[in-house]
């Protein structure tokens, strides 16, 4: 079994945040992050979203698509209207080879708000957890169908944030619905995502590798600041450079044999860190914690 390493452009332009990065071209994102080692990009905003036109940039720069966010509304639409939604980004994704999908419920989110703390996030009732869990377990079916399997993506600000969303999620979905492990975002919610891997290892079908500097983290709820000003104050950063305990968590990755991407995705704000030095840094502590391990990366 043998893992990828890949980034998310977030290290040079932001998606919540598009004045971050505004200038950076694709052309350089991509360049930078092969010539930092990384194998594939996931989606951003400044991506083209037709096979016809993406895979030949890709291919261009020796890059494979890893992935892209899909923002799902299935508290407010049908799954009839979700899966309509969905199908030009299912088609990019499975025409590209990607095999699974970010996934985010994004019904009353306050992520991309600056002006809204992150502790106004939306909860769910009984019956909207019965919705969500009923309409994922059907779009996931579907997806699966065309080869491509949901990652569902635990994020701050939404729906699903805390250790204990994502056990509900978990515990009430089938293996059909994967689970994006994002040890960042699992952190911030005051998580354990070494804890999570053990739980539901056989459901992780994608990893995001987003490490937490502790202080501006404490400063963040201390505060009670809004995600996108948490970003901004650089609770972020690449694995390796931060708190969050990578070694542990990838000899659990070993020991249930993952076998998927792992993925550099660390929002911060270009003009402070340096999108080439970061995704440097970021790609070769992935390198170390992946050999120390046993984890082997595929060539």
């Amino acid at each position: 079994m043998s893992v990828r390493l890949g980034i998310n452009p977030l290290t040079w332009t932001n998606d919540d945040m598009p004045a971050l990065g505004a200038e950076t071209s694709l052309d350089v994102c991509l360049s930078e992050g092969r010539e930092a080692g990384f194998t594939g990009f996931e989606l951003g905003n400044k991506f083209p979203r037709t096979p016809d036109t993406l895979g030949p940039i890709l291919d261009g720069h020796g890059l494979s698509l890893v992935s892209g966010w899909y923002s799902s509304r299935l508290l407010e639409r049908s799954v009839a209207e979700e899966l309509a939604a969905i199908e030009d980004h299912l088609h990019l994704l499975a025409s590209l080879g990607a095999d699974v999908m970010v996934f985010c419920e994004v019904t009353g989110c306050v992520h991309g708000d600056r002006q809204t703390p992150v502790s106004h996030r939306p909860t769910l009732t009984d019956a909207q957890w019965e919705r969500l869990t009923e309409g994922l377990e059907a779009v996931a079916r579907h997806c699966l169908e065309r080869g491509v399997r949901i990652a569902y993506h635990h994020h701050m600000g939404t729906v699903i944030e805390s250790d204990a969303d994502v056990r509900r999620l978990m515990d009430n979905t089938s293996d059909a619905v994967g689970l994006l492990l994002d040890t960042g975002h699992l952190m911030y919610a005051g998580g354990d995502a070494i804890e999570i891997q053990r739980a539901y290892a056989a459901r992780i079908c994608h990893v995001h590798c987003k490490d937490i500097r502790a202080e501006v983290l404490k400063d963040a709820r201390n505060r009670d600041l809004s995600f996108l000003d948490a970003v901004l104050n650089g609770v972020f950063t690449v694995p390796g450079d931060g708190c969050i305990d990578y070694p542990t968590l990838f000899q659990g990755l070993k020991a249930n044999d993952y076998s998927g991407w792992l993925v550099v995705e660390a929002e911060q704000d270009p003009a402070v860190a340096h999108p080439l030095t970061y995704a440097r840094l970021g790609y070769r502590h992935l390198k170390q914690f992946c050999e120390r391990t046993g984890l082997v990366v595929e060539a």
